[in-house]
């Protein structure tokens, strides 16, 4: 575990865990440091963000903070929030998922929605969460042609992740179903609902 500088007004902890992640995001927004406007986990760092703090100040409220998320008996701010995510399985590629994981798509889907997934972190784009904790057997490959545009709400998989497209994009990620929740809302605050430690569960229903 490090902390180090990251262009002019950001540092970049390295966590070294993905659990040291949410925990140590979880202490800076609970106690937010004077000057810190941005706070971006990732699988193994956390990348804070503070235009026109002193860095040494800086660093030294992060490595105490560090310190803390670190230790064996660390406990979050606050209990990770719980989303269930009601599913149509309809996708594209369902069948195909099936095929490749030597399921039927009646197993891919209960497969699927029998584990608590959690939020590892946001990319590619806004509300775009990682999925941790995908059954194994669901770790596909993405598609080998992208494609050019995937519809807001399509349930996906990918290698060991799953995801809920957040808004209309390209993508390459497999689709099983789709959800009719908004996991991205520029209104909302946060405009993310899926935000890092989250617990998903995807719930299979009918047409919505």
């Amino acid at each position: 575990m490090s902390i180090r500088r990251a262009g002019e007004h950001a540092m970049l902890v390295e966590t070294g865990s993905l659990e040291v992640s949410h925990r140590l995001d979880a202490l800076l927004r609970a106690d937010r440091p004077c000057g810190v406007v941005e706070i971006v986990p990732g699988p193994v760092t956390v990348l804070v963000t503070a235009p026109g703090t002193d860095p040494a100040r800086l660093r030294d409220e992060l490595s105490r903070l560090l310190d803390t998320a670190s230790a064996a008996d660390a406990a979050v701010a606050a209990p990770a929030p719980e989303v269930t995510l009601p599913v149509v399985y309809d996708g594209a590629d369902l069948d195909d998922v099936a095929a490749l994981s030597g399921l039927s798509p009646g197993e891919v889907v209960e497969r699927h929605t029998g584990r608590e997934l959690v939020v590892g972190w946001l990319g590619f784009a806004p509300g775009f969460a990682y999925l941790t904790g995908l059954d194994p057997a669901l770790h596909v490959p993405r598609l080998d042609t992208p494609r050019t545009s995937v519809p807001a709400g399509a349930v996906a998989v990918a290698g060991p992740y799953s995801a809920v497209y957040p808004s209309a994009s390209p993508g390459g990620w497999r689709l099983l179903g789709r959800s009719a929740t908004a996991v991205w809302d520029v209104a909302a605050d946060p405009p993310a609902l899926l935000t890092p430690g989250t617990r998903v569960r995807f719930l299979a229903v009918g047409e919505p």
